[in-house]
């Protein structure tokens, strides 16, 4: 059996996974809903767009209840602070995600315009508002967020959604908004020709340079804040315990080790190569799907060993070391996942190849009874 120390390294790295499924796969639909008013100028056309991501949008969202249920069961310390203590920002995102297929439902029940486009401007807003929370989410974790336990383990936190919006976390959600929305424009650039194609390939190098620009800037503003690390030794193969050690500010800390530096590279490189091979839609597609991959890759390897940092006692930060479930659980966990993993992610292969090639308005047509 795996040491209890390696047991919590690979949870880690799984989390990571999970997120990184989330983004790449969900993060395309989420981009073609927000592009759906702007790309598509016909009813025709929306049908196109929305057809592109009908078939797989819901194995795509199974990435999002995946990573709930891992931190469920695998950090049930940060489980309990981050769905508490982002409830609110929680709901919304939830709230917005179950219009999603809402919208794509009941668009086609009715063919009046004004119905139909109510149902536009509703799915561009679940596309749009998860974008951005997700976002602000990430840039709280660079700054702390106030929680905080006593002596017998209780949480107690003074979060609010408005103390969530401040200005550092609102840029970080204009990076994962422009991140998505250049996803979702090389998707459709991939699934769809004439007009529509032409208009997302048209898209595609504005969303890359305003991703570029505020990652950069991201960054840059990053640099200046204070990081978080632990001082002195902790167990990392102890009992979970998160308010047994000790943490120091350090000015810059969140880059000082330099372990981000590479997905920071890759993720530039992504989004200039889904520019630079916008032709190859296919290439184009997938140096997008490099970009949240490498993103939250690097705001992982930032933060590591820190999962959820706290601004009013840093001493009480969820940590790797001391956040995660009982040594047992871990390994158990890590035996199913060994087993349906590859099951998941064959049969996700198996239907995309299914779905491959593009979604033509001809297609629409001939379907115009079963099709979205």
């Amino acid at each position: 059996m795996l040491d209890y120390e390696s047991l919590r390294l690979i949870w880690w790295a799984l989390l990571g996974i999970l997120l990184i499924g989330f983004a790449v796969m969900d993060g395309f639909d989420l981009g073609t809903a927000i592009l759906l008013p702007f790309v598509g100028k016909s009813d025709l056309e929306r049908r196109v767009i929305i057809n592109t991501v009908g078939p797989v949008w819901e194995g795509n969202q199974v990435w999002f209840i995946l990573g709930g249920g891992a931190i469920f069961a695998a950090w049930p310390a940060l489980y309990a602070a981050s769905f508490s203590g982002f409830y609110l920002a929680m709901i919304l995102v939830l709230a917005t995600l179950i219009l999603r297929p809402v919208s794509i439902k009941f668009r086609s029940k009715m063919e009046a315009p004004l119905w139909r486009r109510i149902w536009d401007w509703t799915l561009f807003a679940s596309g749009m508002v998860p974008s951005l929370v997700f976002g602000v989410a990430f840039g709280n974790l660079f700054l702390g967020v106030p929680f905080g336990f006593d002596g017998d383990l209780r949480f107690h936190e003074t979060i609010t959604l408005w103390s969530l919006l401040n200005p550092f976390a609102l840029l970080v959600g204009l990076v994962s908004l422009s991140m998505i929305v250049m996803h979702g424009a090389a998707w459709l650039n991939l699934k769809t020709d004439a007009m529509v194609q032409a208009r997302a390939r048209r898209i595609l190098p504005f969303a890359a340079l305003a991703f570029a620009l505020l990652f950069v800037l991201a960054g840059l503003w990053l640099s200046q804040l204070d990081g978080y690390r632990i001082v002195g030794a902790i167990a990392h193969d102890g009992p979970s315990n998160p308010t047994a050690k000790s943490v120091a500010r350090i000015a810059g800390g969140w880059l000082a080790s330099g372990r981000q530096w590479p997905a920071v590279v890759l993720a530039l490189l992504g989004a200039g190569g889904a520019v630079l091979l916008r032709a190859r839609p296919l290439l184009a597609f997938l140096c997008s799907a490099l970009v949240p991959a490498s993103v939250i890759a690097a705001a992982g390897l930032a933060l590591f060993p820190f999962l959820l940092p706290s601004s009013t006692n840093p001493d009480v930060s969820l940590t790797v070391w001391d956040a995660s479930s009982s040594k047992l659980t871990l390994a158990v966990m890590l035996g199913a996942t060994a087993l349906l993993l590859p099951i998941v992610l064959a049969y996700t292969a198996w239907v995309y190849r299914v779905m491959r090639g593009p979604v033509r308005a001809q297609d629409i047509s001939d379907h115009s009874k079963t099709a979205y």
